[in-house]
């Protein structure tokens, strides 16, 4: 084989950064004689991928229940790990953040259209028996869905609006936890008293939600946004990436996903209620939850008929 210099060029940069870590270049380069061309079945790691889809009962469109919902967690998957590239970086520049939040959008304009796949695409005479042997599990309890919301805002936009004007940002965040939004829709509204769902769903993350609220109290979409420098929090451009991304998440999402729960808890086939028990609609309806993630981007108005 001839060396060419573009060979010789890669060979040479190659040895700069095995050497940078202490590493023999022959040893790893003789490594590739043994190592076996990559397959997309073994990259995508397909087979792992399509044995997770496990029916709990006999109905087939269960299969398309657990698949839909998997792949939400998959995009969110995505969405978060597109947010850790803004939110982890010392100092964004404007065009960067900018990408970032049009590709999270795109993520969250997906999972919106996607709704038809649920409104659409399972019987509803199915989907209310076989949603029996769910409960009490709830989609609300998607711990990605949290963080994607620790990420994106300031803690006080996402604590129940009764209680905002009670807590700040020297309120402890095991306090602050206790009076999410979401915290409502788990709760006894007169005794108190958590329902099992979030119970459970304490008892899983609640650790991990409470490190997750102070390591994005500094870092959060918006505090990296306030970051900049005040030309570019003008750049019309940005502002408009994250109003599309608010307004998509708070309004158009919540709102697909409160339609294609309405079509079959309100169908008529059974009691009404959710599987996890919680007070869906006022827990769905953005003008109940009044979560908005970047206030000052929306006018008095926009913010008065939010959700309307």
């Amino acid at each position: 084989m001839e060396i060419t210099h573009p060979t010789q060029e890669i060979l040479d940069r190659l040895d700069e950064k095995f050497q940078a870590i202490n590493q023999k270049t022959d040893t790893h380069l003789e490594g590739l004689l043994w190592a076996k061309p990559i397959t997309y079945w073994d990259y995508i790691q397909t087979d792992a991928l399509l044995s997770l889809q496990t029916q709990r009962t006999t109905l087939p469109d269960e299969m398309v229940f657990v698949m839909y919902h998997q792949v939400n967690e998959l995009l969110f998957k995505m969405v978060l790990w597109e947010i850790e590239q803004v939110t982890l970086c010392a100092q964004p520049q404007t065009a960067f953040f900018t990408e970032k939040l049009r590709r999270i959008s795109r993520y969250f304009d997906m999972l919106t259209t996607s709704f038809d796949i649920m409104g659409d695409g399972m019987e509803i005479e199915q989907y209310m028996k076989f949603r029996n042997t769910l409960t009490p599990a709830s989609g609300f309890q998607s711990a990605q869905y949290r963080l994607i919301e620790f990420a994106s805002t300031d803690l006080i936009n996402l604590i129940d609006y009764r209680f905002r004007a009670t807590i700040d940002r020297n309120t402890p965040y095991s306090h602050a936890f206790e009076h999410l939004y979401w915290q409502a829709a788990g709760k006894d509204h007169q005794t108190g008293e958590k329902s099992y769902l979030i119970q459970e769903f304490e008892r899983k993350y609640r650790g991990f939600f409470l490190r997750e609220m102070e390591k994005y109290n500094t870092i959060n979409l918006w505090r990296k946004f306030k970051q900049l420098p005040e030309a570019d929090q003008k750049n019309p451009e940005l502002i408009q990436a994250m109003r599309h991304y608010d307004y998509t998440v708070n309004i158009k999402w919540v709102m697909g996903h409160f339609n294609a729960a309405t079509k079959y808890i309100d169908s008529g086939h059974g009691n009404g209620e959710a599987t996890g028990g919680s007070d869906w609609k006022k827990y769905m309806l953005p003008k109940y939850q009044r979560r908005i993630f970047f206030p000052e981007l929306w006018s008095e108005d926009e913010l008065k008929n939010w959700g309307e």
